[in-house]
């Protein structure tokens, strides 16, 4: 029954997606708005089938730049969740920076750190990891901090260690809030890879959509929205399969 289910809500998803696009090409038909202000949809599509390597190969730079700035923000999430846990009474310290960092605008941020680090790939990981770490390390805590205090007792009863009761109950426990905190933190990760690429980079989806702006050629910059779009959505899939597969004792048990 899960997998139709599933099936079910992909097919409405797409029928969702395929109905905005169609009133969308509709609409810029009908206005009569020229291009340079509102390409229609299929406009998009030609403007990639006419050179589709150039826009997979700035998605691959993106793509591995938010792959890396998310790994960074997931680790370093996780650690300092983990550090809170076995300490709450660095909990507000903590959280104070943690949220002192969130409420930083990062279009502030990129600028500086490219012009300290120069245009390549590790300022664009700074800023990723920057955007994708709060998610985690709020989720971190919850999940850690989730244990009923009759199951730490029977931890304490089998005279588990801080370790042992960290590793086989603690991190079992959090998993469903691990995956909660990867499904809004991986498409932040494309966010913040975009927003760091536009501030000044050599490629990536973020510099085509800058040089489309400077020029006023939207096609391309909608190009590169739609396929940044389209990946999130992807990524966001690959997340639910696994999480549905890595902990489908807990799906068992909302069902």
């Amino acid at each position: 029954m899960k997998p139709a289910g599933i099936n079910h809500s992909m097919t409405f998803s797409i029928l969702i997606s395929v109905m905005a696009f169609v009133f969308w090409e509709g609409f810029v038909h009908i206005s009569g708005l020229p291009i340079y202000l509102l390409p229609a949809p299929s406009d998009a599509v030609l403007e990639f089938a006419g050179d589709p390597l150039y826009f997979t190969s700035a998605l691959g730079i993106t793509l591995a730049e938010a792959g890396m700035g998310l790994v960074l923000g997931f680790t370093a999430g996780f650690v300092l969740g983990s550090v809170v846990s076995a300490f709450p009474q660095v909990e507000d310290g903590v959280m104070t920076l943690a949220i002192l960092v969130k409420s930083t605008p990062l279009v502030a941020i990129a600028p500086l750190l490219t012009i300290w680090l120069g245009f390549g790939w590790v300022p664009k990981v700074i800023i990723t990891g920057l955007l994708t770490f709060f998610p985690i390390l709020v989720n971190v805590i919850v999940g850690l901090q989730s244990g009923s205090r009759d199951l730490n007792d029977l931890m304490s009863v089998m005279k588990a260690s801080k370790w042992q009761s960290f590793r086989m109950l603690k991190i079992y426990l959090s998993l469903p809030f691990l995956f909660a905190g990867l499904r809004v933190a991986a498409p932040l990760a494309l966010v913040g890879a975009v927003v760091a690429e536009w501030t000044g980079a050599s490629g990536g989806l973020g510099r085509v959509m800058w040089l489309s702006y400077a020029n006023l050629n939207l096609p391309p910059m909608f190009t590169s929205i739609l396929i940044l779009s389209f990946s999130g959505m992807v990524i966001y899939s690959v997340i639910i399969l696994l999480e549905r597969r890595f902990i489908h004792w807990h799906h068992a048990q909302l069902s």
